[in-house]
């Protein structure tokens, strides 16, 4: 699975439910980390670890159930800018990684670390160990994923989305080896211009169509989750199923619409594509989707 920390965190927790002894692997998108208090967040690692575990806070869309912010509420007092929340639980797997770091490991052995403090048994890789950071141009400058998302809450408007150290960034030989062994590949219900193109950048040589599936994000022109529709609309590209598709047929060769797009389905395979169509929203934990993307209905 290659995922963001919405739409293909929790499809990824769906197939852990839905088929319990399959042997599946999370590749994360690493791009939106970002340093805070000196501490490497990373949401999309972070999301689907806590989703597989059960805690993931999903009124929330971030975090931990039940955490408190006790830690936050004193930095505010010293005079600290807290626009960026961060539970106390939360505070703690990032403390946890730090360290990891610190002792000098990699961010791969550091998810690991917390995959087991979290007693989670999926495999969970970051796409890289290197730096590379969303970067979006507005009409207010450059700011990072964090800035614009939560701080700016997406008001400036959008002119362009670029990845920093992209160019000098490598997949750790763990995705590698993963993306090579696996006997079939999910492009996750993620955004495609933020949480899945930074993956594809580092690992498009190694997917094949016959292998690939990839599923939609975007339901009746609403996405399941995030900004989606509103970045590609900034950008260009239209928000719909066929538009989606395009980004990726030169990697997939599976496409799953949901029902509700039913009448999208030729013109997605003039694309090229083979079709499933189902339930995408996933109002059961993404069990019915899990099934329907691994051919199991």
């Amino acid at each position: 699975m290659l995922a963001g920390g919405t739409g293909g965190a929790a499809l990824a927790a769906g197939i852990h439910t839905a088929i319990p002894g399959v042997d599946l692997t999370v590749v994360a998108n690493t791009a939106d980390d970002d340093e805070f208090w000196g501490l490497l967040v990373c949401p999309d690692i972070d999301a689907v670890i806590y989703r597989l575990a059960g805690v993931f806070n999903k009124h929330a869309g971030y975090g931990v159930n039940g955490d408190t912010f006790n830690v936050l509420e004193a930095l505010a007092e010293i005079g600290e800018d807290t626009w960026f929340r961060i539970g106390d639980k939360d505070f703690g797997t990032h403390l946890m990684r730090a360290e990891v770091l610190r002792r000098g490991g990699t961010l791969t052995e550091a998810t690991e670390q917390l995959c087991k403090r979290f007693r989670v048994t999926t495999r969970v890789l970051p796409i890289t160990d290197d730096c590379v950071r969303t970067r979006f141009t507005t009409e207010a400058g450059e700011l990072s994923f964090q800035e614009y998302f939560v701080r700016e809450r997406l008001k400036p408007r959008l002119l362009g989305i670029d990845f920093a150290g992209m160019d000098s960034a490598r997949r750790s030989p763990e995705v590698s080896a993963a993306l090579q062994e696996a006997d079939l590949v999910i492009i996750g219900p993620s955004n495609p211009l933020i949480s899945i193109a930074p993956i594809l950048h580092l690992t498009r040589d190694l997917l094949a169509r016959e292998r690939t599936t990839a599923v939609t994000p975007i339901v009746k022109g609403v996405a399941l989750k995030g900004p989606t529709v509103e970045m590609m609309r900034a950008l260009g590209p239209a928000p719909n199923p066929i538009e989606v598709a395009r980004l990726y047929r030169d990697v997939a060769g599976t496409f799953v619409l949901d029902e509700r797009d039913r009448e999208l389905t030729g013109e997605i395979e003039e694309l090229g594509y083979r079709t499933r169509v189902c339930d995408t929203v996933m109002r059961d934990g993404g069990v019915a989707l899990a099934l329907a993307v691994l051919g199991h209905v």
